[in-house]
């Protein structure tokens, strides 16, 4: 049974308070801003910046005073040596402010919620959750982010969808929250234009696993090994849209930064704790990431995929997942009684067809043809994969045919290696703007849990180049773990729910 919990007690801190408890408060900032050179050696060295430090670093990143290699070069000092909770408030309010401020009508103030993921592979939750959540009557500025590392980024995925426009003003967001509720946007120079460089440069300098691993509760120190940066990241977007509530969904597992729940926790409470120190109300559910979710990995896929989610069908642990998170989201933000309540309203959007009406809104309304959106939305599932780009050539793998069984028990498809390989053949990035093969991915052609005979298909490649090479191919195959134990449900990812203070 999934676990609710309330990090600290009493009442959350004013926001703008960075005084921490039973600290002395951030150091007076220096009479003379210092040089970048000298701030890395800093957190190199392990000190700790004070806030003129941080906010002269964000200010040299927006104005391009700050070249490619300094910016990697502070990523990895603070990868290395972290950020105590004090720091990684002054960086996440120094992001959001590094750009235009959202503004939103006074009758908008409750309506106003979000969920962000630390990043899976498979996680196409955004796509369906924010059309969902306005169904809902909820009003949702998701502000996203590319794919990092070997994680999906809802950008590129809806970037597979012609047309797509993610490049949004402020001005052109609210229409877009009039005209479909919500609308899923990326950084630009007007909004959080620092922390889109961050994110960027993150990609490539081997600091996408900077998430911190946090020893103590809110108001302790990060440990040596970790970062405040992703906090920061993960806040100054969700910050600058003046949000009644927020759900981030951070990922444990095989394929995920942490490895196990209990490192996970930690984060959700810093997020948690953070949150309040700054006034946003965020709770944080801790999700497993060892099997991919859903059955379709790769951009096009995973967007016709979430079609079948807001069809009312697809995976169910998909489904599951939107639910729940759509379901403390509503609950949060006043729109539920119970978090139970607000799953159930979710789901009658993706069953009504509401959540999908919602969606063609959105995608007409960020530049997609009219009539591509009509039919993405009312098209069968192979009509949809001819309007979406497609991979050249397909290619299936077998169960093994020398196993010892004549079948198997699914136990597990691990992530990460499918992950890897799907990178290798252009789905992921290996430099900041590097063009994506958006067709490329592989479909899961059996559940967890499912019975599965020698020489079976279980997996189908979609790639653009030749045929999988030996390591690829070996590779795949050791992501298939079969056992003899009887067929059994798969259980859901969803673990636990941190709740902010008071809640």
């Amino acid at each position: 049974m999934a676990a609710l919990m309330t990090p600290g007690t009493g009442a959350p801190p004013a926001p703008g308070d960075f005084s921490g408890e039973g600290s002395q408060g951030l150091p007076d900032p220096s009479p003379e801003p210092k040089q970048l050179p000298e701030l890395i050696r800093m957190k190199r060295d392990g000190g700790r910046l004070s806030e003129a430090d941080i906010r002269g670093f964000v200010a040299a990143v927006v104005n391009g005073s700050a070249q490619g290699a300094q910016i990697g070069a502070m990523l990895m000092a603070i990868r290395l040596r972290g950020m105590d909770l004090e720091e990684t408030s002054v960086l996440t309010q120094a992001l959001a402010q590094s750009g235009q401020q959202l503004e939103w009508p006074e009758a908008w103030r409750q309506q106003l919620v979000d969920k962000h993921s630390t990043g899976g592979v498979g996680d196409k939750v955004s796509l369906v959750l924010a059309p969902a959540l306005a169904a809902c009557g909820c009003k949702v500025p998701m502000i996203s982010g590319r794919g990092l590392g070997h994680t999906g980024g809802t950008l590129d995925k809806l970037e597979s969808i012609p047309g797509f426009n993610v490049i949004q003003s402020p001005e052109q967001m609210q229409v877009l929250l009039d005209q479909a509720g919500c609308c899923i946007v990326g950084q630009s120079e007007q909004l959080v234009p620092a922390d889109g460089i961050l994110y960027a440069a993150r990609d490539v300098t081997a600091t996408v696993d900077s998430l911190p691993l946090i020893t103590e509760a809110p108001g302790s120190p990060l440990s040596p090994t970790s970062s405040a940066s992703p906090k920061a990241s993960i806040l100054s977007k969700k910050l600058v849209e003046g949000l009644s509530a927020l759900v981030v969904d951070v990922k444990f597992g095989g394929a995920a930064v942490f490895p196990n729940q209990e490192q996970a926790r930690e984060l959700a409470k810093t997020l948690v704790g953070v949150g309040a120190s700054l006034g946003l109300r965020v709770a944080a559910a801790l999700t497993a990431m060892d099997k991919p979710l859903g059955r379709c990995v790769g951009h096009a896929l995973e967007v016709e995929e979430a079609l079948l989610c807001m069809d009312g069908a697809g995976p169910p642990d998909l489904r599951d997942l939107v639910t729940t998170l759509g379901g403390a989201l509503l609950w949060l933000s006043g729109h539920a009684g119970t978090q139970a309540q607000g799953a159930a309203r979710v789901a009658a959007a993706l069953d009504d067809g509401s959540a999908l009406g919602r969606f063609e809104r959105m995608l007409a309304a960020q530049g997609v043809d009219p009539g591509l959106a009509r039919a993405l939305c009312s098209g069968s599932p192979a009509e949809r994969r001819q309007l979406l780009p497609r991979a050249r050539e397909q290619e299936e793998l077998l169960a093994p045919a020398d196993a010892p069984l004549p079948a198997g028990t699914v136990e597990l498809v691990r992530a990460l290696p499918l992950a890897l390989v799907l990178h290798e053949l252009g789905a992921g990035r290996s430099r900041a703007g590097e063009p994506l093969r958006l067709g490329v991915g592989a479909e899961l052609l059996v559940d967890v849990g499912q019975r599965l005979r020698r020489g079976t298909p279980w997996l189908r490649v979609h790639r653009d180049g030749p045929a999988l090479s030996g390591p690829q191919s070996r590779a795949l195959q050791e992501a298939l773990v079969l056992s003899d134990r009887a067929p059994f449900a798969a259980p859901s990812p969803f673990a636990e729910l941190v709740l902010p203070p008071q809640q």
